[in-house]
């Protein structure tokens, strides 16, 4: 149970505030538009979007056993963290 909550926990901080969560709240305002049926379009697109992370993961787990992906995945949010930070205060 562990395991399954901080899987939860991990996916769910990291996608708040994020481009999706925002761009279903902008479908959200339009007053044409039926809220459950925003919440069922977005709630499907993030199901399949995870399936198959879940699938491409499972994939690269069994046949890139070799590659080091965890490390290789952490130095990118790095490099990605450094260049917002750096194009953030470039600007300033």
């Amino acid at each position: 149970m562990l395991e399954l909550t901080s899987i939860f926990l991990a996916v769910f901080l990291a996608e708040l505030g994020d481009k999706t969560q925002l761009a279903t709240m902008l479908f959200a305002t339009d007053g044409d538009r039926n809220p459950w049926a925003v919440f069922g379009a977005s709630a499907a697109a993030l199901t399949l979007s995870s399936a198959i992370a879940v699938l491409l993961g499972a994939f690269a787990g069994k046949y890139m056993a070799m590659i080091p992906l965890k490390p290789i995945a952490g130095v990118g949010f790095v490099v990605i963290g450094a260049w917002t930070l750096f194009d953030h205060f470039k600007g300033a």
